[in-house]
């Protein structure tokens, strides 16, 4: 270890934890409930208010893994680095609000995405985007606890793996009993400590490195490309990769899913937009300690660029900050490790449990509380046993941003084209990862005819993605435009060099591949979807028991149930099967 970094005690670093988890144990179990609600513990009534849902969003996404991440990618790619992670992260949350409106009017109770693909298309494609949605919660969950104990093990005696169980135990503690709830409440304060902290301690290490004069003695540290805002490099393989993932993040995560299904219908849009510019200014922010490291010419401590965040902050801040500086990172790691086990547990208790083994009507909401539960602690032992590999955080995020592309058109479709079908869903899924796999980990040599292959696919994915954010603002007119000039005025820059960057071209072809397929089976279809029976297919589990939503969300919530509201007007609504129920064609129809 480095005699220059400041590091804790050892009862110090115990009593931080102790206080800080059991302060947050303390806050749940003031919301506990001896007979804890089904319905609460996944989605707390579906009526929390703006406050609490614009901070819980804000700190689900602001968390210790993208602080390390934009800070890496300040280090490997310069100045830009940061904006890049930053900026498109933040555009990831806002361009989740006009489809998540869309999918609240379809399904105003739902608790899981996957649950409306059930009541869509049936079982096959909800479990598809589950398991992809479990990947990827537990790949974040196992990103936060490196992040734990990489942060523990340079501040401290203890070792990494002491590190990630202690912070794998307090999440879980104050998780456990109240599920949701208890993770959008401890979110709003940890918000607020985070955004204190970082308005001190990002300037405070400035201004201890001798900034700005760090940035001129430090200039010869930086290649041409590290120095240039406009970066080709840091543009290619970081900021396209995530203009890539911005709507696979919003379509794959079940932790944003949670919350739009959580916050009031009126407040989608106040929530999100807010979300978007806390998460921008604080994770760009952050992601300059990064540049800050390269300028001093500073190397991570045992090559592991983990260690960098921290490293800066036991190099240049006195004890009091530095104190400061480990409650923020706890408290972002936390912040978005409840809401992975929050998340999962939803999976499990809605669309495992609730709707593949009990059946929607046959559910008990007991049982349904006792399956998350355990879900939780399976999902906790799992990604402490992951975590033990240490592996890059910033690789595993783009590379699940990657993986996700491949759902993202067959699931916006399914919300608004009536004749998308569970055939059209599930083949252009798997197609997609047929091809994204082998080229993202270039199982076969991407030169000649299928390096050509891979660029013009991956030119129509750049229109796809482009196509999509116009689609959920200005409509279908301006989205087809916005596409075609896409592809054209990319293909002669793109095609030719595009399959050189490995992460960012798979991304593209698993958007153009699973777009293509499902556009072609879907035209060809003559099943009319009516998407009005989605809300008596979709609803509470728990009526008998209404999640008092006032303590999270400011309003109480009026009583409503639709859990038996598989009936209309007395008739029975028929469950969605593998092969859909197709509605007949109006007169006319196309």
């Amino acid at each position: 270890m480095d005699s220059d970094l400041v590091q804790f005690g050892a009862m110090t670093v115990v009593l931080l934890i102790v206080l800080f988890y059991g302060g947050t144990f303390f806050v749940s179990t003031r919301i506990a409930k001896k007979r804890e609600n089904a319905d609460g513990y996944m989605t707390a009534g579906n009526k929390i208010g703006f406050g609490i849902s614009a901070a819980s969003m804000t700190a689900t996404w602001i968390w210790a893994s993208s602080m390390y991440a934009s800070a890496t990618s300040g280090y490997t790619y310069g100045i830009s680095g940061p904006i890049h992670y930053g900026l498109w992260g933040a555009l990831m949350i806002l361009f989740i609000y006009p489809f998540g409106r869309r999918i609240r009017q379809v399904a105003p109770r739902a608790h899981t995405l996957a649950e409306v693909m059930f009541a869509r298309h049936g079982r096959s494609s909800q479990l598809m985007l589950a398991g992809s949605n479990v990947v990827g919660s537990v790949i974040s969950l196992m990103s936060n606890f490196i992040a734990g104990g990489a942060l523990v093990a340079l501040l401290s005696p203890f070792t990494f793996l002491q590190g990630v169980f202690a912070v794998a135990g307090g999440v879980l503690l104050y998780t456990l009993w109240s599920g949701f709830r208890a993770s959008v409440l401890t979110d709003f304060m940890q918000v607020m400590a985070m955004l204190g902290a970082v308005a001190i301690i990002v300037p405070a290490i400035f201004f201890a490195a001798d900034f700005p004069t760090a940035f001129t003695a430090g200039a010869g540290n930086l290649t041409n490309q590290q120095a240039n805002f406009f970066s080709s490099e840091a543009f290619l393989h970081q900021g396209a990769p995530y203009i890539a993932a911005v709507l696979a993040y919003a379509i794959g995560n079940q932790t944003i899913a949670q919350r739009l299904f959580a916050v009031r219908e009126d407040l989608i849009k106040k929530t999100f937009v807010t979300a978007t510019v806390g998460y921008g200014a604080m994770v760009i922010g952050v992601g300059m300690l990064g540049v800050l490291a390269l300028y001093l010419g500073m190397e991570p401590l045992g090559g592991d660029v983990n260690n960098l965040m921290p490293q800066m902050a036991a190099t240049y801040l006195p004890m009091a900050l530095l104190v400061l500086f480990f409650i923020m990172v706890i408290g972002a790691l936390s912040s978005t490790a409840d809401s992975d086990l929050s998340a999962l547990s939803s999976i499990v208790m809605a669309d495992i449990y609730g709707q593949n083994i009990a059946g929607k009507q046959k559910a008990d909401p007991r049982v349904m509380v006792l399956v998350g539960r355990v879900t939780m602690v399976l999902a906790t032992a799992l990604a402490v046993a992951l975590a033990s590999l240490q592996m890059n955080i910033l690789d595993l995020l783009v590379f699940v941003g990657a993986l996700w592309g491949a759902l993202v058109f067959p699931v916006i479709a399914s919300f608004y084209w009536e004749k998308v079908t569970n055939r059209a869903f599930t083949t252009s899924v798997l197609a997609a990862m047929a091809i994204f796999i082998p080229v993202r980990f270039s199982w076969v040599p991407l030169t000649g005819a299928v390096g050509f292959v891979v660029d013009v696919l991956a030119v129509i994915g750049i229109g796809v993605v482009l196509g999509l954010m116009a689609f959920g603002f200005f409509g279908w007119k301006v989205a087809r435009v916005v596409g075609v000039v896409a592809i054209v005025a990319a293909a002669p820059f793109a095609i030719g060099f595009l399959h050189d960057y490995a992460t960012l071209s798979a991304s593209l072809v698993a958007y153009a591949v699973s777009t293509i397929v499902c556009a072609a089976l879907s035209w060809r279809s003559k099943a009319r979807f009516d998407f009005s029976v989605i809300k008596d297919r979709v609803g509470d589990y728990d009526p008998g028991d209404e999640p008092q939503t006032a303590t999270v969300g400011g309003e109480a919530a009026a009583p409503h149930s639709s859990r038996s509201a598989d009936t209309s007007n007395g008739v029975s609504t028929p469950r969605p099967d593998d092969d859909q129920n197709p509605q007949p064609a109006p007169a006319g129809a196309r």
